[in-house]
């Protein structure tokens, strides 16, 4: 049986001398930390009252704006061509990132040019040649290529405004979501798979279960920043005459002459479709980390419990200390 070892004596604080007072801790303080906390104070404070008394914000025709009828009406165009920019340029996108991966020098040569091309390209000007492709081709065929076509459909009946919006948008889309795709198969360590090959693991399950798992850390940040600069990006089809938010806000303005009430509203349903997402991006980067981390980060609303419980349990003991202070008051009486 082994011996206990022997305790190590810690050397303590040192104790004052006969005559000598004792060492007096002090706190760190930092003014310019406070200065700054409240100089912020102030200008929120001024901010907020600058709101609030200023008449000429017209907060009643705000929010006798903010749910109308067409206001609403646009909000879903507006998600309508989020939705159809972000899915449909994020499958396309996703193709041409393999495509970049691939071995093949072709594959690698035509979608290198196609994201050198469309972020090139302005966004407003891609949109403003689909709309008017029918300049260049009356119709558009549909057959065996280089060979008899079977059909003609007219451009103008095929590739309306909407249509013509979606493929601006997907395809602009789709060569920075190729690049965000790219960077997240290639921060995947490379001898991970290398490993799971050595072990017979079939592609389709190394791709499933290794790879995206560990790739959708990378991609889900700056993929959730691409969806809300696509919320706020549809605003740019203003220019054909769509009816989304921003345009139907300038048609609503121009006859009542209310511009800041409308751009208010304009700005406060940006603001609660972006607040949604990026509420929704928190989520899913949360659930992409348990493999990385070895406890996941509180959500708000953990954090707003354990805070409510932090401050119940000081009030608990306070009341408990007032307690037994009253008991020990009247056993001394």
């Amino acid at each position: 049986m082994t011996a206990p070892a022997p305790a190590i004596d810690r050397p303590g604080p040192p104790e004052a001398q006969p005559g000598e007072k004792p060492l007096k801790v002090v706190p760190a303080r930092h003014p310019w930390r406070w200065a700054a906390t409240a100089v912020t104070l102030v200008l929120i404070a001024m901010a907020g009252n600058a709101l609030v008394t200023n008449p000429a914000w017209d907060w009643h025709f705000v929010g006798q704006y903010l749910f109308y009828e067409t206001v609403l009406r646009s909000v879903g165009v507006t998600l309508r061509l989020t939705v159809l920019g972000i899915v449909l340029g994020f499958l396309l996108g996703t193709v041409i990132a393999l495509m970049r991966l691939s071995a093949s020098p072709l594959l690698t040569t035509v979608a290198w040019g196609y994201v050198w091309l469309f972020r090139s390209v302005p966004l407003i000007l891609q949109l403003l040649f689909w709309f008017n492709l029918a300049l260049l081709y009356d119709q558009i065929s549909f057959g065996i290529p280089f060979g008899p076509s079977f059909f003609a459909v007219g451009t103008m009946d095929l590739i309306g405004p909407m249509t013509a919006a979606t493929l601006g948008l997907a395809l602009h889309q789709a060569a920075y979501a190729a690049e965000i795709v790219r960077s997240g198969f290639l921060s995947v360590d490379q001898g991970q798979l290398e490993a799971a090959a050595a072990l017979g693991i079939p592609r389709g399950r190394q791709v499933r279960r290794i790879l995206l798992p560990q790739a959708m850390r990378s991609i889900v940040p700056n993929a959730g920043n691409e969806i809300i600069g696509m919320v706020k990006g549809t605003s740019v089809v203003y220019i054909m005459a769509i009816p989304e938010l921003f345009y139907q806000v300038q048609v609503i303005y121009a006859r009542n002459g209310r511009v800041i009430a409308l751009l208010l509203v304009a700005a406060i349903w940006y603001l609660l479709l972006t607040t949604v997402l990026s509420i929704v991006q928190y989520h899913v980067e949360r659930h992409y980390a348990r493999g990385a981390v070895r406890t996941l980060p509180p959500t708000p609303l953990q954090r707003v419990r354990r805070f409510a419980g932090t401050v119940a349990a000081a009030r608990r003991q306070r009341r408990a200390g007032r307690e037994q202070f009253a008991a020990d008051l009247a056993g001394e009486r």
